[in-house]
């Protein structure tokens, strides 16, 4: 993962490379990806954490980002491992670039901060409208309340309208 300057407090992870891997050869629903040209741009990458470009090959898969930190730690998500749609490129991207603003910040747009403990169960959560100036600075704080808490062990940051995961925070 590439370092993000000190502009921000906390780190958006992307997709790790290794399940990745795992979803462009099949997804967290069991289906085979398929893998197209974009041709309108602008589809949010989980894997480098920035919008797509006109005639980059993507794919759209099923991912289950609790489930697949839970087999890392050892957490039980029971009811609330869940996986749905991610855009991510078709073949290996490198990862993110380095950025001084947390991904997919549009002005405007609605994002719930959900917390989870160390089993995987939700603790709380909170609505984040993207202010126009300071998108940085709302994130810091949000994240800042979330992990007050010494329950909570990561975030994940979705899309209110879709319900979309675009990136996790963890604790640390």
């Amino acid at each position: 993962m590439t370092t993000r300057t000190k502009t921000l407090k906390y780190s958006a992870r992307p997709i790790a490379p290794a399940a990745l891997a795992e979803l462009r050869t099949t997804d967290d629903a069991g289906r085979p990806s398929v893998p197209y040209t974009d041709d309108e741009g602008g589809a949010p990458l989980r894997c480098c954490l920035r919008p797509s470009r006109v005639g980059e090959r993507i794919a759209l898969v099923s991912y289950a980002p609790l489930r697949r930190w839970a087999a890392h730690t050892g957490a039980r998500p029971g009811a609330y491992d869940e996986q749905g749609p991610v855009f991510i490129h078709a073949e290996d991207c490198g990862g993110p670039e380095e950025s001084d603003g947390y991904p997919f910040a549009r002005p405007g747009a609605l994002r719930t901060l959900r917390r989870y403990d160390a089993d995987g169960h939700i603790v709380g959560g909170r609505l984040l409208e993207i202010p126009e100036p300071g998108a940085g600075a709302a994130f810091d704080e949000a994240f800042a309340e979330a992990f007050a808490d010494p329950a909570v062990a990561l975030v994940h940051v979705r899309a209110v309208e879709y319900g979309c995961f675009h990136f996790e925070v963890r604790r640390g």
